[in-house]
């Protein structure tokens, strides 16, 4: 049959038979957001010392890759124990309560006691951090050109009590490159997009390298190694956004964590923990805009449709869980600020708005003219620093803050565990005799890494990490710097192990170009791409999962929630959907590369259903709600639910593992 011109044109390179690379190291970095950039500076310093070889390997140009890559106007995460402003246990007990009593928090602790002097090098590096000078604020350029370093004692301007702001549209730019500087070129790859772990031939539990591609050549790449770090952020886009038709790309978490953390650490059998626990964050509507600075430096309100401040309005709702030894904090936790804005909306009291006009307005009493001029500034910069796409938005439809209110929203579903969300995988918690055994994984040689998996020589940091939220940019960052040293450290200890893959170059290779030879054997069967029996465009792949996601796993269609019966319905679309993955294509680089996120995606979403189902209560109403369990029920599920996949019997099982609690209650005895 003539091929005609199709209606989905190719975006990238076209495919052709690839060139195998083989690549040998020590110690693999997979990612190259703030915990992989975190963990080659770090293991810099002492894989030199001890002749360990290092290789950063990213999806991305490391300068724009993870979370951080638009930039922030804020860094979440600062504790200020130099200035004796915070101490660890004290960010354990926030985290604790935000996330409804069920945390890890050896590992939370560990980030609180590190996490500073993140900061510290962030600013050393060239980052301005705002500061405090009699009693007024400087932004961090001017407090860089007076001199003042936090590192020695300045005092951050706070937008809360654990933000700090910053210029930080180059964050991410000046973090990448001390980690580069670090490496040096010869010890880092991007455009590399490492799809699947493979374990070793003689070793059970032991992972011992990665394949991958490249993004922009057709080479295959694999990659052998002593041990690894994954730290390729969370997923989105695993549930259907509310942005719809050429919006649909537009999300608050970047598009382009397709869950691979979660995936391919599950796929060989790594231990998950906590997977059912998403972020659902109120922000500006349409844009995605932020909300923190608005909330926390102008100290704005968000309203419903009256002008009422709803969460004021509904505070009795909070009474049942305050009972229970929830929300006790100063700061009600984000999933039931949601619960009390999803009552609104039920009952007709919406659109909500973040009500701009009144905090710009009581903050200007205090400023002279050109104080004024400079907040407003900072207002808008808020978004250009992080989401210049709701600068745009209010400016094409003419609302200026300081005479319009703004609309809010909740998101749709996000899987993450470094910002208000905890799923991932269970690691190794510090050795130290604080730590129960039972958070301690013990390795082959019987000893404990700080933030292995449950598999041999498979580490995480960051989003990867789970019953372990709020670390946001820096703790990310400090998280990767403990993995760093613990790579360092594995490959000494196990300096005599020689890597032997269980699959073979070519099969690697096979696999994952099988998009491509796909599409080779089907592309004679239409004219069109997307609507062929025998293959399926990511893209059409990718519509088909956040429909079935959001309406039976609890998304925005169903204001978020969801049943065992919803769930039960839910799991019979995937499994058709995984059969049809067999039939994934791509016609070029780009589709390449969007295929294996299909895939990846829809592992880790099955997976976070699948412990919805496990857990019987609704944990986090607001963030998702199980309409056959409402309510928290402490007597039986005040503990971690877990999971395992044995790939072996490609079979995955759910069991419970018991929270324990390290860091008293405030005032306990």
């Amino acid at each position: 049959m003539p091929q005609l011109p199709t209606k989905d044109a190719t975006k990238g390179l076209t495919l052709a038979e690839p060139e195998v690379v083989e690549m040998d190291t020590d110690a693999l970095i997979v990612g190259g957001g703030m915990a992989a950039t975190g963990a080659a500076v770090e293991a810099v310093r002492w894989a030199d010392k001890f002749g360990v070889n290092l290789l950063l390997v990213d999806k991305a140009a490391v300068e724009r890759s993870g979370a951080v890559a638009p930039g922030l106007s804020a860094i979440n995460t600062y504790l200020g124990m130099k200035q004796g402003e915070n101490v660890p246990d004290d960010y354990v007990r926030m985290i604790r309560n935000d996330l409804m009593g069920i945390v890890r928090e050896d590992l939370i602790f560990d980030v609180g006691r590190h996490v500073d002097n993140s900061v510290h090098l962030f600013e050393e590096w060239g980052l301005p951090v705002w500061v405090k000078k009699e009693g007024k604020n400087l932004d961090g350029a001017k407090a860089k050109s007076e001199g003042y370093k936090v590192r020695e004692g300045a005092q951050v301007v706070r937008s809360g009590r654990w933000q700090c702001m910053i210029n930080g549209e180059s964050y991410k730019v000046i973090v990448a490159e001390a980690a580069k500087n670090a490496l040096g070129e010869e010890r880092y790859l991007e455009r590399v997009f490492v799809v699947k772990l493979l374990m070793d031939a003689n070793e059970p539990n032991r992972v011992s390298g990665a394949v991958g591609f490249s993004t922009r050549e057709n080479k295959v790449y694999i990659f052998r190694a002593n041990c690894m770090l994954v730290a390729c952020g969370g997923a989105v886009n695993v549930y259907r956004p509310r942005a719809t038709g050429e919006g649909m790309g537009r999300a608050w978490y970047p598009v382009w964590n397709a869950g691979s953390t979660y995936a391919m650490c599950a796929q060989v059998g790594a231990e998950m923990t906590m997977m059912e626990n998403r972020f659902v964050p109120i922000r500006f509507k349409d844009g995605y805009g932020p909300v923190g600075a608005w909330f926390l430096l102008f100290k704005s309100q968000a309203v419903n449709s009256k002008g009422e401040d709803y969460v004021k309005n509904n505070e009795a709702m909070l009474k049942p869980y305050q009972d229970r030894g929830y929300a006790t904090g100063s700061v009600v936790p984000a999933c039931l600020r949601n619960h009390l804005a999803m009552r609104e909306m039920r009952e007709g009291r919406g659109p909500l708005f973040m009500d701009t006009v009144t905090a710009l307005q009581n903050t200007f009493k205090e400023l002279n003219k050109q104080e004024q001029k400079h907040l407003e500034s900072e207002a808008w910069e808020d978004f250009l620093d992080m989401c210049p796409s709701q600068a745009n938005l209010w400016a094409a439809m003419d609302i200026k803050p300081e005479e319009h209110v703004s609309e809010l929203m909740p998101t749709e579903p996000y899987l993450l565990g470094s910002h208000s969300g905890c799923c991932g995988i269970w690691v190794s918690g510090p050795d130290e005799d604080w730590v129960p055994d039972d958070y301690k994984v013990k390795a082959d040689n019987g000893k404990v890494y700080n933030r292995m998996t449950t598999v041999n020589g498979l580490f995480t940091a960051a989003d990867g990490v789970g019953a372990s939220g709020h670390k946001f940019s820096s703790g990310s960052h400090a998280e990767g710097r403990i993995v760093g040293k613990q790579l360092v450290r594995w490959c000494v200890d196990h300096k005599d192990f020689k890597p032997q893959l269980k699959i073979s170059s070519e099969e690697a290779k096979n696999m994952v170009y099988q998009p491509w030879y796909t599409w080779h054997e089907a592309k004679e069967e239409s004219t069109d791409p997307t609507v062929n029996p025998y293959c399926i465009t990511p893209k059409n792949f990718m519509d088909r999962l956040v429909k079935h996601t959001d309406e039976y796993g609890g998304g925005c269609s169903t204001m978020y929630m969801t049943s065992e019966a919803m769930l039960s319905q839910g799991f019979k679309l995937l499994d058709m959907l995984e059969e049809d993955a067999k039939k994934l294509v791509a016609r070029d680089l780009h589709e390449l590369m969007r295929a294996w996120e299909q895939y990846h995606r829809l592992w880790t979403v099955r997976l976070h259903m699948q412990h919805i189902e496990f857990r019987k209560e609704s944990r986090y109403p607001g963030f998702y709600y199980r309409t056959d369990y409402m309510g928290i029920d402490d007597s039986t599920w005040l503990c971690f639910v877990n999971s395992q996949y044995d790939p072996e019997k490609n079979q995955v099982t759910l069991f419970k593992r018991p929270y324990i609690k390290i860091v008293p209650d405030p005032y306990a005895p």
